[in-house]
């Protein structure tokens, strides 16, 4: 099997900036991740072999001078030594645990320093959605030229329509050819068409270096979800804001609010951090409702939600995108993340559903237990993590339970 994952910065931004932030603020911190797959996928006999020899070649993969000199040139807010760190950051297999049961389904889950096991989750996603189509025979009947095609069709109508959008696709891509390809049908079509709408760049760093383009991301909900693991889940907003702001200092001021629903960060959510914000990404719950509160909250702060940037990515497709444009135009700045629907969009391929998240954590390395943490998703039915955690967080937030199964 050959090798699927052979560059360090194949991988989203935002693993690396939050790598950043927790080894500047929770350098000691041991964390817990488990996958989930939401379509209950039942994978080929010795899928979990091929895995396991995946991610051990991933302890061969390291950081190259032009990688770094690139993102030296495209992420100014990053400090120097953190680069430092990458060059000598190796992956360790060890810290990955791998299964397969006689039904088929996957078990992968990763116990480390969090500082460490923080750069494996999008890489590890993207081996098992290509590695499922490499085994399943599915890979070799991909037509790249239609998806050059069918992606700057995409690529068109979105820059028509006077969308700003960026790919956010690579933890469930079909291929990296795929995405490679995606990418690269819609830098094309950016340069020849010149507006209204702006292909921004991608989420992953070396397609952005390889395309010339702009590195895409802030953080993901696993910073939320660890801090409210620690402290608890009231306040962890308000604690992830002040990491942030005093990491990046004003840079990268977009937040991922949705961690434990609206109510919870709106109750944190006070007139310095939103000024000190650039503004909020939108990745559960009704986008049209969602953004309504947004306005709100800047408004009832005498915040002009029209200098506001709004990054939309809650499972978006070409369609959704637009019509969120048209409703947004006049209340915000909005713009686009848009993952599967860029990279995993063939004609009779079924696009994985598949997640890795943080579930447990504690402080230091010389605790002997960990806390249980769990994300609390506007969508209902999408809460991660343990029945009894979901349940406890519900609790302590004043949010309704459960329903008995």
């Amino acid at each position: 099997m050959r090798q699927i994952i052979e560059h360090f910065t194949d991988d989203d931004l935002y693993k690396f900036t939050m790598c950043c932030a927790v080894m500047m603020n929770y350098p000691r911190t041991q964390v817990k991740y488990r996958f989930t797959d939401r379509n209950d996928t039942r994978y080929p006999a010795g899928f979990a072999d091929e895995l396991r020899k995946q991610v051990k070649m991933l302890e061969d993969v390291v950081i190259t001078d032009e990688e770094v000199a690139f993102m030296r040139r495209s992420c100014p807010y990053i400090p120097a030594w953190f680069y430092s760190y990458l060059k000598g950051y190796r992956y360790d297999s060890r810290q990955v645990r791998i299964s397969q049961g006689d039904d088929g389904r996957l078990e992968i889950e990763f116990e480390g320093c969090w500082s460490d096991t923080i750069l494996l989750e999008v890489k590890v996603l993207a081996i098992v959605s290509e590695l499922y189509y490499i085994m399943t025979g599915q890979a070799g009947a991909l037509d790249y030229d239609a998806y050059y095609q069918k992606s700057q069709a995409k690529a068109r109508r979105l820059i028509a329509a006077g969308c700003s959008f960026s790919d956010f696709g690579t933890r469930r891509r079909a291929s990296f050819r795929a995405q490679d390809t995606s990418i690269r049908a819609m830098a094309d079509c950016g340069k020849a068409m010149g507006g209204p709408g702006t292909f921004m760049g991608s989420s992953n760093v070396y397609f952005a270096m390889k395309y010339g383009l702009t590195p895409v991301g802030t953080m993901a909900h696993e910073l939320i979800c660890a801090i409210a693991g620690m402290y608890g889940p009231q306040m962890a907003n308000n604690l992830a804001m002040e990491t942030w702001a005093k990491t990046y200092r004003g840079a990268l001021g977009t937040f991922l609010y949705d961690t434990y629903g609206w109510r919870i960060f709106s109750l944190n959510f006070s007139e310095d951090y939103a000024n000190m914000f650039k503004g909020l990404r939108v990745d559960s719950g009704d986008n049209y409702k969602e953004l309504d509160m947004i306005v709100e909250k800047y408004r009832s702060l005498k915040i002009d939600p029209r200098t506001k940037q709004i990054v939309f990515s809650n499972g978006l497709d070409v369609d959704t995108a637009i019509a969120i444009q048209n409703y947004a135009q006049g209340k915000c700045i909005p713009s686009f993340g848009i993952g599967t629907h860029f990279t995993n969009d063939f004609e009779g391929l079924r696009p994985m559903n598949i997640v890795i998240k943080l579930v447990a954590v504690k402080i230091t390395e010389s605790w002997p237990f960990y806390c249980d943490t769990c994300k609390l998703s506007e969508d209902a039915g999408k809460y991660s993590g343990d029945r009894a955690t979901v349940e406890r967080f519900l609790e302590t937030l004043h949010l309704p339970g459960l329903q008995n199964e």
